[in-house]
C-alpha cells in the first residue's frame, strides 16, 4: 500500500490562493454577519463566484461531464478555506455530497448527466435529502420517504442542509420495487422546503416534505444504497477539512488579540499561562491537518483504508475545532462574546459540524468496528 502524501502540491497551494482572495474581497466577517441576519440561505453572489466562476463545483465531476476532473485532495484545500471563512455557502452540500451521490448512478443515463452537468458549471444546487447528523457506515440511512405506485414521493425529511435555496433534491425513498435514489424539483408542486431554527445561520436546515411529488428514479436496489453510502463517507472525510479551517482561523486571530491586547504593561499573549494553552492548542492543530489530509487523500485515491481514514478524521477534528473555537471566545475575554465580533459564528459552526455526518461518539464505534476493537462505551 503506497504511504499517503499529506503535503500540499503547487497547484494546491495555487487553488487556496484563488480561493482565499476570493473570499477575504467578497466575504468578510460583517458581510457574513449581515448574510446569517437575512432571509437568504446562502450568499447567491459569493456561490456564483465560488462554484461557477471559478469552477470549483465541478471539482469532483469528470471532465466529459463538465466538471473538472479533480479529486478529494483539491475539494479539502477549498474547505479549509471556507471554514476560516465560515461562508455562508452551499459547497458542502451541493459541491459534495449531491455531486458525490449522483457520480454513484448510472453517469451514462442522459438524465444524470445533465443533472451533474448543471452541479458541476454552478447553475443548480443540489442536495441530498437526509438528516446532516446521518453518519456513514455500512448500514444506509433509513428512508422516511415512499415511492408511490403512480411514482410520486410522499413523506418527510427533517434537518436536511443546504435544501433552502437548492433546485434539485436527491431523495431516497423506499417503495414497491425496493430503495432508490430519486431526483425531485424543488419548484415543482408536492415540494415543500419549511425553514428549521438552525445553532449555524450560515448553514441552515430545513424540513423537507413531499405530498405526491413528481420525480424521477436515477438510482434502484444497490446502486442507490452503495451511493448514498460513499457520499455520506465523503461527505465526512471532507467536513474534517473544513474543522481544520475554522480551527486555524480561531488559533491564528487568538494569537494576534493576545499579541495585541494589554494588560499590567504588557501583551496578554507573553502570559505564560495563554502561552501554554495556545500552544497546546497549535500542537492539536498539528495533528488535525494530518489526519485531514490523510482523510482526503485516502478518498482521492480509493485507498481501502478510507473509511478508517475518516472515521479518525472525524474523532478528532471534531472536537479540535471546538476546542480552538471555545478558546477564541474565552481569550477574547468580554468581546467575544458579543454579536458584532465574528468568534460566535466559528463556535456555532465547529458545534454544529461536531454532529454533522456523526459524532466523534459515533465515528469512535465506527472506528472500533473497521479494526476489530471493542465499541468504546462512553
Amino acid at each position: 500500500m503506497s504511504t499517503p502524501d499529506l503535503l500540499y502540491t503547487e497547484a494546491e497551494d495555487d487553488l487556496r490562493a484563488a480561493v482565499r482572495a476570493l473570499l477575504t474581497d467578497r466575504c468578510p466577517a460583517p458581510a457574513v454577519l449581515a448574510q446569517a441576519e437575512s432571509d437568504q440561505p446562502y450568499d447567491p453572489a459569493v456561490w456564483r463566484a465560488l462554484g461557477a466562476e471559478m469552477g470549483t463545483a465541478g471539482l469532483l465531476v469528470p471532465d466529459k461531464l463538465g466538471g473538472q476532473g479533480a479529486t478529494a485532495r483539491e475539494v479539502a484545500v477549498v474547505l479549509e478555506e471556507l471554514g476560516r471563512a465560515v461562508a455562508p455557502v452551499p459547497y458542502l452540500t451541493s459541491a459534495v455530497l449531491a455531486v458525490t451521490a449522483l457520480l454513484g448512478c448510472d453517469t451514462d443515463d442522459e438524465a444524470v448527466a445533465r443533472l451533474l452537468r448543471g452541479l458541476a458549471e454552478g447553475r443548480t444546487t443540489g442536495a441530498l435529502a437526509l438528516p446532516l447528523a446521518g453518519a456513514p457506515g455500512e448500514d444506509t440511512p433509513p428512508a422516511t420517504v415512499r415511492i408511490g405506485g403512480d411514482g410520486t414521493l410522499s413523506g418527510e425529511v427533517r434537518g436536511v442542509a443546504g435544501a433552502l435555496g437548492a433546485e434539485v433534491l436527491l431523495i431516497p425513498a423506499e417503495g414497491p420495487d425496493g430503495y432508490g435514489l430519486y431526483a425531485a424539483h424543488t419548484t415543482e408542486p408536492g415540494v415543500t422546503v419549511a425553514p428549521l431554527t438552525s445553532l449555524d445561520l450560515t448553514r441552515p436546515l430545513a424540513t423537507v416534505t413531499l405530498d405526491g411529488a413528481p420525480t424521477r428514479r436515477v438510482a434502484g436496489a444497490d446502486r442507490a444504497r452503495a451511493a448514498v453510502r460513499r457520499a455520506l463517507l465523503t461527505g465526512a472525510g471532507l467536513l474534517a477539512s473544513e474543522q481544520l479551517g475554522v480551527a486555524e482561523w480561531c488559533l491564528t486571530e487568538t494569537v494576534r488579540h493576545t499579541g495585541e491586547r494589554h494588560q499590567f504593561g504588557r501583551p496578554i499573549g507573553s502570559f505564560q499561562a495563554l502561552k501554554h494553552r495556545m500552544a497546546a492548542l497549535w500542537l492539536e492543530l498539528v495533528s488535525a491537518r494530518a489526519t485531514a489530509r490523510y482523510a482526503a487523500d485516502a478518498l482521492a485515491t480509493d485507498n481501502p483504508d478510507a473509511p478508517v481514514a475518516v472515521a479518525i478524521a472525524q474523532t478528532y477534528c471534531a472536537e479540535v475545532a471546538v476546542h480552538a473555537a471555545e478558546e477564541c471566545v474565552q481569550l477574547h475575554g468580554g468581546i467575544g462574546m458579543t454579536w458584532e465580533h465574528p468568534a460566535h459564528l466559528y463556535l456555532k459552526r465547529a458545534k454544529s459540524d461536531e454532529i454533522a455526518l456523526g459524532t466523534p461518539g459515533r465515528h469512535r464505534q465506527l472506528l472500533a468496528g473497521l479494526v476489530e476493537l471493542p465499541a468504546p462505551t462512553g
